[in-house]
This record gives structure tokens, sequence and C-alpha cells, in this order.
């Protein structure tokens, strides 16, 4: 990939992937869970309701992040949530009440949509088209990054000192590390920008289908559009859960908290190999059979979990788990891109994303509800494991919308610059 990249590509993919990290720091409170309910005296339904605002801040960002990137720029999008994420996990650390935290929730909600996937997703994107699975699935090993990191060292730190001198040292080290890349490294391509051509003597790609560009409107119409809405809201369902609950069932499993943390942060980290992988995969087959694929696997580690309490088993999960939901990350946009063009990827991805919130918020708060009702996790469970399995199925019928039959002449009906 790095000889068709066009010039100054490369920092602006580093500062992305640098960007990224900060959505690692959402993965501090499943470390810090038993910490918090613990000196507040709180259930831990009432810790995972944390979920609901901090997924409507996502929510009600999201559309909004879309529009900004392209009205004020993504450097501007960027840089500002990286400050705000700073603070927010600095109110954090002085929070006092149940109600603080679901505010404070709803900003970091906010500022992790900011340095998220659809800024930086729209902007590597129209910087690089050969090789953009790829190239994406590098930006987005970031996340996988500070996630493998942030849950290791905020037990350590909470156990040194306290959780909340833990949760200022990492909005510190947040703003310290992403601002300045977010600030100076992150750029627009040049007017008039195109992809490079082919190497001289490279083999020819094979023939793809026409492409499509839609507006968000245009979109909103579409059978494939609310296909991936519904599989997101059953991955999130999952997905949001699993991470807020692991470290805690493992706890309760027998686990110290830092062999759990540990046994988190690699299954995190396993990410990072997953993302490059399945963005290379799917620049050499179609997006939407890599997206099939990884869901096929998530089905598999959701049921996996089922049987987690044994020694065997467990190890096998995190593995599955780890890949599978580190590809989501990649394929998706890919899949929008390929279903609906990059001219107006942030819009569609970030009207996607809304669907993030009942999904997300209903898994932690149902995982919550059926721990203190029953003293283990199991029947929730069972159901990620089913609507999991319901996604995968409705992937059956995405595909490519908006373009006309391919004629003799092969012409698309839209350009991706």
């Amino acid at each position: 990939m790095s000889e068709t990249l066009p010039r100054g590509a490369r920092l602006v993919l580093l500062s992305c992937l640098v960007c990224q990290l900060g959505l690692g720091c959402s993965y501090v409170f499943g470390a810090t869970l038993k910490n918090i309910v613990s000196e507040f005296e709180w259930s831990r339904t009432a810790y995972a309701a944390s979920s609901l605002p901090l997924l409507l801040g996502y929510a009600l960002a999201a559309p909004l992040v879309g529009l900004a990137t392209e009205r004020i720029g993504v450097r501007r999008v960027l840089s500002g949530a990286v400050l705000l994420l700073g603070a927010t996990f600095w109110l954090f650390a002085h929070m006092q009440s149940l109600w603080a935290f679901y505010g404070i929730s709803f900003l970091l909600g906010v500022s992790l949509t900011g340095v998220g996937d659809i800024p930086v997703g729209a902007i590597a994107s129209r910087w690089v088209e050969r090789g953009r699975g790829l190239a994406l699935g590098l930006i987005y090993s970031g996340s996988n990054l500070g996630g493998a990191a942030v849950p290791v060292l905020a037990v350590a730190l909470a156990a040194r000192s306290s959780w909340r001198d833990a949760l200022v040292w990492i909005g510190v080290l947040a703003v310290v590390t992403i601002l300045p890349f977010a600030a100076l490294g992150v750029r627009e391509p040049p007017r008039g920008h195109r992809p490079r051509p082919a190497a001289p003597g490279a083999r020819a790609a094979p023939p793809r289908e026409p492409r499509p560009e839609l507006g968000l409107g245009e979109a909103l119409r579409t059978r494939t559009f609310w296909i991936l809405a519904f599989v997101l809201f059953t991955f999130y369902l999952y997905f949001i859960a699993v991470n807020q609950h692991l470290i805690a069932y493992l706890s309760d499993l027998g686990y110290s908290d830092e062999r759990a943390a540990l046994g988190f942060g690699l299954a995190v980290g396993l990410g990072i190999a997953s993302k490059l992988g399945v963005g290379a995969l799917a620049d050499r087959l179609s997006t939407r059979v890599a997206l099939r694929l990884d869901f096929a696997l998530l089905t598999t580690a959701s049921v996996l979990l089922l049987f987690a309490e044994s020694p065997l088993l467990l190890p096998v999960f995190l593995v599955a788990h780890g890949l599978a939901t580190a590809a989501e990350n990649v394929v998706l946009p890919l899949v929008v891109a390929e279903c609906f063009g990059v001219r107006h990827l942030a819009r569609i991805y970030g009207a996607l994303m809304v669907t993030l919130l009942p999904g997300g918020a209903l898994g932690p708060i149902f995982a919550g509800a059926v721990f203190d009702a029953t003293g283990g996790y199991a029947p929730a469970f069972a159901v990620f494991a089913l609507a999991n399995a319901c996604g995968l199925l409705a992937l059956l019928a995405v595909r490519v919308e908006g373009v006309a039959p391919r004629s003799g002449l092969g012409s698309p009906a839209g350009v991706i610059g």
C-alpha cells in the first residue's frame, strides 16, 4: 500500500491512528466498575445504566459530527473533541453522585464521537482508494492499542493510589498524546486530488461493481441502510455489555482484578491483528463478504461466552471476541462506502451510528439487571448470542444501492475521488 499513497498521506494516516487511541479510554470503566460500585454502594444495574447517557451523547452527536466534519473540517472536530475528552476524565475523577456520573457519561459520549470513526474514517477514505481496507484497518487499530493499555494502566494506578487519580492521569495522557496529531497532522487532501494510478506492469485489478454516490436522504430510502442499522443494534447490544461487565464477570469467577484486566486487555489487543487482516481481506474480497465472515465469528464468540467458565474455553472466547469485535470497526465503514459511496460517508455513517443508542444502552443495563436478579449473567449472554445470529442472517440481504445495471461499456454510476 505504501508505494501507492499520495504525498502527505502517511502523516495523515498516522495522525488518524493516534486520534483513535482516544476511543480506548472508554475501556477504563470496565476496569473501575468494582471500585466505584464499592465506594458509592451502587448496584451493578445502576452503574451499567451510565451506558444510556453515554450512548445518548454519542447518538445525538454522531450526525452533528458528520455534518461538522464536512462543514468546518476534520482538524477542528478532532481537536475540540480531544480537549473535551480530557476535561471529561477530570470531571469523572471528582464526581460525588450517581447523577453526576450519568451527566459526565453523556459528555464522554460526545467526546468519543468526535475522536472516533466518523471524522477519521471520512478523511482517510478521501486520501486513499486503492488499499483503503488495509489503511482503515491500520488506523482503527489505534482504538485497540488504547483499549489494551487503558484497563491495565487503570487497574495498576488505582491499586497504587486510587481510582480517582487513575482517571485524572488517563485524561492527561490522552490530551498530551493525541492533541498534537489532531491539531497539526490531520488535513484535507489537496484540491483535485485523485488516487495514483497503478504502477507500470502492475496486475490489473478485477472489474468492480458500479459505484454509487448517494446522499443521506437517498440512503434512508434503501433496504440496505436499515439492514445495517439493525445489524449495528445487535452488535452493540452484545459488544457494549460485554465490555462493561467482562472484567467483573472474570473477577466473579475467581480471577484477580489484575488477571481479569490483563485478559480483557489481551482480547482488545488482538484486534490490532484483526483490523489489519480484515482490512487486507476486504481489499481482495467484497467488503460485504468480509462483514458476513466477521459476524459469523462474532456469533461463535457470543456462543462461547456461555461456556466461558471453563478454563479451556475462556481463552478461545477471548480470542474470538477480540478478533470479531475489532474487525467490525473496519468492515462496516467499508461496506457503507461500497454500498453508498464516500462523498457523503460521514453523514450516512453518522446517521447509522444513531442506532448505537438503543442497542448499546439496553445491553449493559439488561446484563446488570440479570446479574442483580440472578447472581449471574448466563440468561443475558444467551440473548446476546441469539441477537448476533439474527444479525448474521440479515447481512445476507445487504447490496450495493443506487447504481444502474452494468452496461456493455461498464461505466460506473458514480466516481470515488
